[in-house]
């Protein structure tokens, strides 16, 4: 359970303006377990962080500004809980996210390191909720880097308006005209979502240049969940083109079975190539359960079976068949 800090010279330290703020929340996840995998050439038994959820530590704070504006701020640092060590060292401290947001009646505007327009659309209609060796991100958008985060990012979210709300966000790739241009390295991204009782839809589009923008990625995502009661549906469609030859199209088709404190996690993702080559397709089937041991606390177990053509290295070894078998604990905080 996420807690709210009244106290906030706790962090006054960390932030030097604690004073400042009108609320600061200190959360997180730790996520252990044992994995077991057959990349086709050899057989792993390792203790793996982050399975369920990637393990992460975040700061986020609210100031109210008054007349309906306020401010707010975010610092999330990934960690490898069997280790200790910081997710990715080249980045050190808060590589996950850190930005600063003002919002109002207008919506919000966020600045810095954030989540591009397609993370939160794919962690909505995946069963396995992205981050589980059985999740989307193993294959969907996986050449164009559909399910990433991008720097230097300008966002604009909507308000609610009758179920719908939108994101917009351009990421600056800070590169001189000396070199490889201004458009080197550029993003931009758009987001439509509607959610209404057991429906939810999203459309995206994200649009990336290498830092020599020399080639343009271009994603486009269609998905949908719709809650039955007994069971959740999840469908997704998506295009990936650019990057030299890249042409692809990939589908999912999922579901949850919810039962008492248990769940059941189930899907199909197919990655289908376009290209003069077609050899980079891949298809993969995924079985999960979870079990609610409190609010906070949970066990779960994936088994994740992925086959690659000769030419596709997604996961595990290029061209070989991936299976993968995991059981842990995660605790939210």
């Amino acid at each position: 359970m996420k807690k709210s800090l009244l106290a906030l010279e706790v962090l006054g330290a960390f932030t030097g303006v604690a004073s400042a703020q009108t609320s600061v929340t200190i959360y997180g996840v730790v996520d252990e377990g044992l994995t077991r995998q057959d990349n086709g050439v050899e057989i792993v038994n390792r203790m793996d962080s982050g399975n369920q959820s990637t393990d992460r530590l975040g700061f986020k704070g609210n100031e109210d500004l008054g007349g309906g504006l306020s401010a707010q701020f975010l610092l999330e640092q990934g960690f490898l809980g069997d280790t200790g060590a910081v997710a990715d060292a080249t980045r050190g401290a808060f590589n996950r996210q850190a930005y600063l947001g003002l919002t109002g009646a207008f919506g919000q505007v966020r600045l810095g390191r954030q989540k591009t327009v397609m993370y939160d659309s794919l962690t909505a209609i995946d069963p396995f909720g992205i981050a589980n060796k059985g999740g989307i991100d193993r294959l969907f958008m996986k050449n164009t880097g559909g399910a990433s985060r991008s720097d230097n990012t300008v966002a604009y979210f909507t308000p609610n308006i009758s179920g719908f709300t939108g994101q917009a966000t351009y990421a600056f790739g800070e590169q001189t005209t000396a070199t490889s241009g201004i458009k080197g390295g550029r993003q931009y991204g758009a987001s439509l979502n509607y959610a209404a009782g057991p429906l939810f839809v999203t459309a995206d589009y994200l649009n990336v240049n290498d830092a020599a923008a020399a080639n343009r990625a271009k994603s486009t995502l269609l998905g949908a969940t719709y809650d039955f009661g007994i069971v959740k549906a999840h469908g997704a469609f998506g295009l990936e083109k650019g990057v030299a030859t890249v042409d692809n199209r990939d589908y999912m088709l999922g579901a949850t079975v919810p039962f008492g404190a248990s769940a059941v996690q189930l899907d199909y993702i197919k990655k289908q190539d376009r290209s003069a080559a077609d050899n980079q397709g891949a298809k993969q089937y995924a079985v999960g359960y979870t079990y609610a041991l409190s609010k906070r606390t949970n066990f779960y177990s994936t088994y994740t079976h992925t086959q690659q053509d000769a030419g596709a290295a997604y996961v595990g070894v290029a061209g070989q068949t991936d299976k993968v078998l995991n059981a842990g604990i995660r605790h939210t905080f």
